[in-house]
């Protein structure tokens, strides 16, 4: 069972806050932290859209797992191990490795109307080439699709599509929140540009395309949030250091710790 979370407001706000989490691999990590200072602070989250990292950290939050929980579990696992084969001749994975291990700590049979939270998830379609949203029914297939990172893992078959990481069309799904009477829209973008990449390697080379590629996504949805969260420490990390999670985490908690002022305010 998931650890309680606490959630003591200091306050009675007239507004809550919808968070969209952007994908960015082990960058991801960062979105624990934010959530874990949110906690801290007492500030209500109302709705969470997710995609790629941010997908699965959302879908944990919404489930009832505290952060730093999430965090446990994920240092606990060789992710590292979930991704190493999609390098060699044998192509892409299967994304069956990390079903197994969703399932088995969110349940195998876990729908988004079990979940303490509304949630919504969002994959591409790649005939269509199109984002599909997914706040209904059960919450696996739109998980694994949302985080199946093209060339590491092979398409979802789900609902008669072919489905892949929302994060290429994209990477900051603020869609789901707009709208919503008293949400204030919050976006968690941890893909920060680094103008000052190094590029020594082919793939160095690869990373730094797609980076660049998927953010350009990103911008006109920056501008529709009340508040953007983006760590700018998080630029001088790669998608998959994972091992460095706790750093990870630490620099969400203490940037978000450090934007208390303007998200209490955005509630008012």
């Amino acid at each position: 069972m998931p650890e309680q979370q606490a959630h003591h407001l200091t306050s009675s706000p007239s507004h809550q806050l919808g968070l969209a989490l952007s994908g960015g691999g082990a960058r991801g990590i960062a979105h624990l932290g934010v959530l874990a200072a949110l906690d801290e602070l007492g500030l209500p989250v109302a709705r969470l859209a997710g995609v790629s990292s941010g997908a699965i950290a959302a879908s944990f939050y919404a489930a009832g797992f505290a952060p730093r929980e999430i965090l446990k579990l994920l240092l606990s696992t060789n992710v590292a191990r979930l991704t190493r084969p999609a390098f060699s001749r044998y192509g892409l994975l299967r994304m069956d490795a990390v079903e197994l291990l969703l399932a088995s700590h969110l349940g195998t049979g876990v729908s988004f109307a079990d979940l303490r939270l509304p949630l919504t998830l969002v994959a591409t379609d790649l005939a269509a080439g199109e984002s599909v949203y997914f706040n209904e029914g059960p919450l696996l297939p739109p998980l694994l699709a949302s985080s199946a990172v093209p060339i590491i893992y092979r398409a979802i078959e789900y609902q008669d599509r072919q489905l892949v990481d929302g994060g290429l069309l994209n990477n900051l799904p603020v869609e789901p929140l707009l709208g919503q009477s008293g949400l204030r829209v919050v976006g968690v973008h941890c893909n920060p540009i680094n103008h000052e990449a190094h590029i020594p390697s082919f793939r160095r080379l690869i990373e730094r395309t797609l980076h660049l590629a998927i953010n350009a996504n990103t911008a006109s949805r920056k501008a529709q949030c009340d508040l953007l969260l983006e760590p700018p420490e998080l630029r001088h990390y790669r998608p998959l250091s994972y091992q460095r999670g706790p750093e990870l985490f630490d620099i969400g908690y203490r940037y978000t710790l450090g934007k208390a002022d303007e998200l209490r305010a955005l509630l008012q």
